[in-house]
């Protein structure tokens, strides 16, 4: 364990020897250290980067001074209570406090455990939601619907600016209003900063338990639908913020796409409906020819808005596989860890039991009673969000536990946070 929750049964005497983990204790202060250098550097001749570095690194800081203090202040308790000299009163006193600092100490272990752990280089950027069914037939395409529904409810009582990029239903494609029938598949660009943080808890296989309209004998079917939360890439960046990546020409990036390996084919648009459907060379499909990824969008009569969102789309699936690829290598490195925090096409994270009119995540544990709610995109699907995210977390820390412990002493101070 790298860290434990306290509680009643945690013996008191070996508190402070479990909460946290020798590796990341040790990779906190080689971070000290480096602030401590950075600090004199930046008094004596301020440069711009160095500066940007502290900053970076103060919550880390911050979380290392709170815990030394909580750790100085449970272990005076434990000595006071340990010493046969100590006075009735003074031991009543230590035993009261006793409680309130392990509780403390606790939270600012958890604190710095989790202010080690590296920002994920797509957080602080909007994002795409892609929705498809699977298994379940027409069953899965009504629960698509139901699913691509909860999402823009939930995103609009947050405030969150969200539109459609790609809908496909029965029919064909459409730009989705209003309807409420299966769907084939749908795109969401939620176009808020810091949205793929929220959101990417959501990826994974969303799994539905209830009886069809047209079953007559009300038997229980199960059928499944699949949710991506993509990284949605602006017209043009640059910037370091966006994960500490480089920009689109930089061919190490993971945003980078060479446009000679991309072909790019127009064809006139299919499905039902529309005068420019199979009139006007509107549709466009980009096939990245190294991986095999497609995209066709045939949403817009334009041909030029057409190819900018699938440029767009197509960006941003390539950036996904390559950010999976590394977490598949140190998946690989981490062997030791049980249940890493991979959430990907193929993981079963969600249930939808109508009956019981119950929501469970496979990953989190929690579930909520509270169907109606969660559909809606209310608190309690907030709540299972929640709870996959704080999960996510422990998994991330596990992860780094392990990746610090293998590492060799000397390299640990020089480990990038």
């Amino acid at each position: 364990m790298l860290w434990t929750r306290y509680n009643s049964s945690t013996p008191k005497a070996s508190l402070n020897n479990n909460l946290l983990s020798p590796a990341l204790l040790s990779r906190a202060r080689a971070v000290d250290s480096e602030h401590a250098e950075l600090s004199k550097k930046v008094s004596e001749d301020f440069d711009a980067r160095s500066a940007k570095r502290l900053g970076e690194l103060s919550p880390i800081v911050n979380a290392l001074r709170e815990w030394e203090a909580a750790n100085e202040a449970s272990s005076e308790l434990q000595s006071l209570l340990h010493d046969p000299s100590t006075d009735a009163e003074l031991r009543a006193l230590a035993a009261d406090d006793l409680g309130l600092a392990s509780t403390r100490f606790e939270d600012a272990s958890h604190s710095l455990a989790t202010s080690l752990i590296p920002p994920h280089p797509f957080v602080k950027l909007p994002c795409l939601l892609e929705i498809r069914p699977g298994a379940g037939g027409g069953e899965a395409a009504l629960f698509a619907s139901d699913l691509l529904r909860m999402y823009r409810a939930y995103c609009s009582q947050r405030g969150f600016r969200v539109s459609v990029l790609k809908y496909e239903g029965a029919e064909g494609a459409s730009d989705g209003a209003g309807s409420d029938g299966p769907l084939q598949e749908a795109i969401l660009e939620i176009d808020t900063p810091a949205s793929y943080g929220v959101l990417r808890c959501e990826a994974g296989v969303h799994r539905v338990q209830r009886v069809p309209a047209t079953e007559s004998k009300g038997r229980t079917h199960t059928s499944a639908v699949s949710v991506m939360v993509l990284p949605s890439f602006p017209s043009e960046t640059g910037d370091d913020d966006l994960g500490g990546e480089a920009g689109w020409n930089d061919p190490r990036s993971d945003y980078y796409i060479d446009v000679g390996e991309v072909r790019t084919d127009i064809m006139r648009a299919r499905g039902a409906g529309g005068q420019h459907v199979n009139t006007t060379e509107s549709a466009v499909r980009l096939t990245h020819i190294p991986t095999g990824t497609v995209v066709a969008i045939q949403d817009s009569r334009s041909q030029p808005k057409n190819k900018e969102k699938a440029w767009r789309l197509l960006r941003s699936r390539l950036a996904q596989q390559r950010r999976e690829a590394r977490e598949e290598e140190a998946v690989k490195l981490r062997r030791s860890v049980v249940g890493v925090a991979r959430m990907g096409r193929g993981d079963k994270v969600r249930t939808y039991n109508w009956g019981q009119q119950r929501v469970t995540d496979h990953r989190s544990g929690i579930s909520v009673h509270n169907l109606d709610d969660v559909l809606a995109g209310g608190d309690s699907l907030e709540k299972v969000m929640e709870s996959v995210r704080a999960w996510l977390v422990d998994k991330e820390v596990e992860a780094l536990v392990t990746e610090e412990a293998a590492l060799p002493p000397t390299h640990t101070k020089h480990n990038k946070v």
